[in-house]
């Protein structure tokens, strides 16, 4: 390689520390023009497309690395069914890439952990519990394997061997992502097995060291911040706007959003078994469009004239028809949606908006008890999911104030336990015609990409709902929290 292809990928290295992303990917892609046989040049370009979205570009220099020698091979084929899994929704292309990778590297244990949570989101249990079980087999210590192990269980009792092994692997685990997943995985088969104040323990220190993770990289809940994010949304509300003259109607998608763990897998689930609706489940084209188009947002939503609403409309209607094929409205859900609810409408005037809810002290223990990306910080305290959730609900308010007749609220709770007929009002309000079939989502195939895997692969049940009782010992501060916020009036004392 000359002197002058290094400068340019040093020059790429350092654009790409920068987050000047489309400039290293010109630089890697002068590089390659030239000197084609570089197949880990081909490997670097194949990330950054995928970081710009440009998943087929992405694919096709995967390829090329792959071609060309590229170094370590089973991770470019395990790039390649993340792009697929994640991004395509095309799991048995997934599913190839892993096992191609584990062909050329039998312990390639990021490959077979992948495998294994490919498996969950089929509800595969069995052979998730193998593939995790292989890592450990290999590598007995692996910790994430063993959280992953006990992900899968489906019940416990106070002397499973499963406990003991979380606990001695706690005990010999440093402070570190490692512990905080084997913590939050101690505290859910403890759950499972009765043991509720051990279970809470467990929670709590699993979310101190998430806490600590969190703090190391400059991320920490701030109530003012979510305050003051709120009302900027709601100042910069753009006015309700006519739909565009080639606005297709049945284009417009149905947005889910709500707190995370408050039923939005569940209500896809359920609308995805109607023949005129496309699961598209967790999407992130609204808050790419918000980061990358409108610059600040959402202040900048107000001066967008037609022909840039159409032109932006176009790019987020390709992005769904290229993960998402097939005919019918398609469903995007992210819980963080609620966010995005003023560009929704902007976008797609006819959009229907569900929004999810739950008694929050159930809906905050939820949050606590699961290891959530650090963009969810509010996720571990209680007194701050509370907080949020009086913020969440404050926007969900002003949305529903501004498009009375589009924004549709779904009470976790009162779906459980009324069934049919809490479902057949989210029909009606998504404009679609009753069909039995949407009662059948828990025998429906279909990967399931969230925390919800397991519940939504089961009939509608209620034991969910009222979960807060086995642990209203350790509730006063969060009792009270809910209280300051005025979240207190959900029969918490029921």
């Amino acid at each position: 390689m000359s002197d002058a292809h290094q400068v340019r990928l040093a020059q790429g290295a350092t654009l790409e520390r920068q987050g000047r992303i489309p400039e290293a990917v010109v630089l890697y892609q002068s590089v390659v023009a030239e000197r084609p046989e570089l197949g880990d040049v081909w490997y670097d370009l194949g990330r950054l497309l995928r970081r710009m979205r440009r998943l087929d570009d992405a694919l096709a220099a995967y390829d090329q690395a792959l071609a060309q020698g590229a170094r370590d091979p089973q991770e470019i084929h395990l790039n390649r069914a993340v792009i697929f899994a994640e991004d395509l929704n095309r799991p048995d292309a997934a599913e190839t890439e892993l096992k191609t990778a584990l062909a050329l590297s039998p312990a390639y244990a990021p490959a077979r952990l992948n495998l294994g949570n490919l498996y969950e989101d089929a509800g595969r249990r069995d052979e998730a519990r193998q593939a995790y079980e292989a890592v450990l087999a290999a590598e007995p210590s692996h910790g994430t394997a063993l959280a992953r192990l006990a992900g899968v269980q489906a019940t416990a009792t106070p002397d499973d061997p499963l406990i003991g092994r979380l606990r001695s692997a706690l005990a010999a685990t440093p402070e570190g992502l490692e512990q905080a997943d084997l913590g939050f995985a101690l505290g859910r088969i403890l759950d499972a097995a009765g043991d509720y104040d051990a279970a809470f323990h467990a929670y709590a220190a699993a979310n101190q060291a998430s806490a600590a993770l969190a703090r190391a990289k400059g991320v920490v809940y701030d109530p003012a911040k979510a305050e003051a994010l709120v009302d900027r949304l709601i100042a910069a509300t753009p006015a309700p706007v006519a739909a565009l003259e080639d606005d297709d109607p049945a284009a417009a998608p149905i947005f889910i959003c709500g707190m995370f763990r408050s039923g939005s897998t569940l209500v896809e689930r359920i609308l995805g078994g109607h023949s005129g609706v496309r699961a598209g489940g967790e999407l992130d084209l609204l808050p790419t469009l918000a980061a990358n188009v409108f610059n600040p947002f959402p202040e900048a939503l107000g001066v967008f004239d037609d022909a840039s609403r159409r032109k932006i409309r176009d790019v987020y209607l390709n992005a769904v028809r290229e993960r998402v094929p097939g005919v019918g409205v398609v469903t995007d859900k992210r819980p963080d949606n609620i966010l995005y609810i003023g560009l929704a409408k902007t976008l797609f005037p006819k959009a229907r908006i569900i929004h999810t809810v739950r008694n929050p002290i159930d809906n905050a223990l939820s949050v606590f008890f699961l290891h959530l990306s650090y963009d969810m910080a509010y996720a571990l305290d209680l007194e701050h999911a509370a907080h949020w959730t009086a913020q969440e609900r404050r926007l969900a308010a002003h949305w529903k104030s501004v498009w009375p007749d589009d924004v549709h609220e779904v009470d976790y709770d009162d779906l459980v336990a009324r069934g049919e007929p809490a479902v057949r009002d989210l029909v009606q309000a998504c404009g679609l015609a009753w069909e039995p079939s949407v009662m059948d989502f828990h025998q429906r195939q279909g990967p399931v990409r969230t925390a919800s895997v397991w519940q939504v692969r089961e009939p509608l049940y209620a034991r969910a709902s009222g979960r807060w009782k086995n642990y209203a010992p350790h509730l006063d501060d969060l009792r009270a929290a809910l209280n300051r916020y005025g979240l207190a009036r959900y029969g918490l004392d029921g």
